[in-house]
């Protein structure tokens, strides 16, 4: 075989013969003779298995290996993934990332992180910060969001930003689950509240069973499938059927809606504020339940 200088490669062929395709891993020089480039065979490793053919391939190509039996790299640390990826995956593809902003920004960001945290992990805005920390992560959020350096002060931050866009958000979340002559759903809660400093914690009707605590009340509105619409906050003494001419006025001045069927129940939705709010609004229809007076007199 004569000897000549050039790089060796692995040429695979291939050929058709009575309905069946039979290949060949031929070890080729390359070469120029005349000006003209060349290929020579100089060996045939069709009788290698596929994986050592495709290791002399890689290995032509520059590729170093290192056996497997020697410690080519050390795993110094390892962060769970696969519930960050399903909650971030299922967020996404609501295209809750957009709702809150059309554009990222790290305070976008921190609010999603905030969001995944919360349903994987409930805590306080400290113990957030932590779980995302470089140092501390106990997942792979921070860094998937690169927001691995916020601080519990920046987290604070950005539920500032997230509420002075609530209006804009609510907005389009009507727009895209509204329309008229739609069911909507509305409720009221509370929950009890640690601290003196928030104005509108106050002693109300408690339902947590916490007593001596001050609490904050929370009205809900939803779409008729469930989807939260709109959302405020009330002060914690407030009754439940002070909150609805609120709502009716989201659904009408902000939301643009003319005719609407509210649900509620009946300790919202009461005779004086069947007579004060629902029927004082024309298109407005209810659907409620009766008291056990009513009942007894049917």
């Amino acid at each position: 075989m004569p000897s000549r200088s050039g790089p060796i490669h692995v040429a695979t062929t291939r050929r058709r013969y009575k309905g069946k395709i039979y290949e060949s891993h031929l070890l080729r020089r390359t070469y120029r003779e005349d000006g003209k480039v060349k290929n020579e065979t100089v060996g045939n490793l069709s009788h290698l298995p596929a994986h050592l053919i495709e290791l002399v391939r890689e290995g032509l190509r520059g590729r170093a290996f290192v056996p497997a039996d020697e410690a080519a790299f050390e795993i110094v640390r390892t962060q769970p993934h696969g519930h960050v990826a399903a909650v971030l995956g299922a967020l996404r593809k609501l295209g809750l990332e957009r709702l809150l902003s059309p554009r990222r920004s790290p305070e976008r960001d921190r609010v999603v992180a905030m969001i995944v945290s919360r349903i994987l992990w409930p805590g306080s805005k400290l113990a957030t910060a932590r779980r995302l920390r470089g140092a501390t992560a106990t997942s792979t959020l921070g860094e998937a969001l690169g927001v691995e350096n916020a601080t519990a002060d920046e987290l604070y931050e950005a539920l500032d930003w997230l509420g002075r866009r609530q209006w804009r958000i609510e907005k389009r979340l009507a727009e895209r689950h509204l329309e008229e002559g739609t069911l909507l759903l509305y409720d009221v809660t509370s929950t009890y509240f640690e601290g003196r400093t928030c104005p509108l914690a106050a002693f109300g009707n408690n339902r947590d069973g916490k007593r001596g605590k001050l609490q904050i009340t929370v009205g809900l509105l939803c779409a008729s499938d469930g989807c939260p619409v709109a959302v405020e906050v009330f002060p914690g003494n407030t009754g439940d059927p002070l909150t609805l001419g609120s709502a009716l006025q989201k659904i009408r001045e902000r939301f643009g809606l003319r005719r609407v069927v509210l649900v509620g129940d009946r300790g919202m939705v009461t005779q004086a504020r069947i007579d004060e709010e629902l029927r004082a609004r024309e298109g407005v229809e209810w659907i409620t339940a009766l008291r056990a007076p009513a009942i007894r007199a049917l």
